[in-house]
């Protein structure tokens, strides 16, 4: 291979992200003012090590953002023996859970490519005795003021939510003000509400 090379850690996260993700033989096109500039071609990474054995029993979480060994370590014994979290990298294709930061529809869609039987799960994190710190829209908006935040599907669906966390916010501070939480419950079904 000719020509200069570029350490995929000196690119910005969003970037390099969008490499790691890449599929064998797919390519990501950098245009500048719609005009293709770049093209930068995946030749499918490294092998993926056979990794540990894996019991049929034990829910497989894969991390598709950077954490270190004794953070991974440290989920893997907060969730119990029933989980195994492992970098995607090592992870096999059949894994259960695709843990990812606040990222773009495109990356998580070709994460998705990878992980086809995986629950994508979004997290933002902020950890700082383990080093971890992915912030997203939700953190930001909490951060800034807001009490709580609704992923809402239909306007019924809200009413219920906004209800619950109204009258859940009154019964336990007396009416005054609540810690700030992200609702995260399931979501039914649109033709469920």
């Amino acid at each position: 291979m000719t020509g200069r090379r570029v350490d995929v850690s000196r690119l910005p996260r969003e970037v390099a992200e969008l490499i790691d993700a890449l599929p064998p033989g797919e390519d990501l096109v950098v245009t500048r003012d719609g005009e293709v500039i770049a093209t930068i071609s995946s030749t499918g990474g490294a092998p993926r090590a056979a990794g540990p054995e894996i019991a049929d029993d034990v829910t497989v979480v894969a991390t598709a953002m950077r954490l270190s060994e004794s953070a991974r370590g440290k989920l893997s014994a907060e969730l119990g023996t029933d989980y195994i979290v492992i970098d995607m990298h090592a992870a096999p294709a059949t894994a259960d859970v695709l843990l990812v930061p606040p990222v773009s529809p495109q990356l998580i869609g070709n994460l998705r490519r990878s992980f086809p039987k995986a629950r994508v799960v979004v997290a933002e994190i902020d950890d700082a005795e383990l080093g971890v710190s992915y912030h997203g829209p939700v953190r930001r908006l909490l951060d800034a003021g807001a009490t709580t935040y609704l992923p809402s599907t239909t306007i019924p669906h809200l009413a219920k939510q906004l209800d619950r966390t109204v009258t859940h916010e009154r019964q336990l501070t007396g009416g005054a003000p609540a810690r700030r939480e992200i609702d995260a419950s399931p979501r039914p079904p649109h033709d469920a509400e």
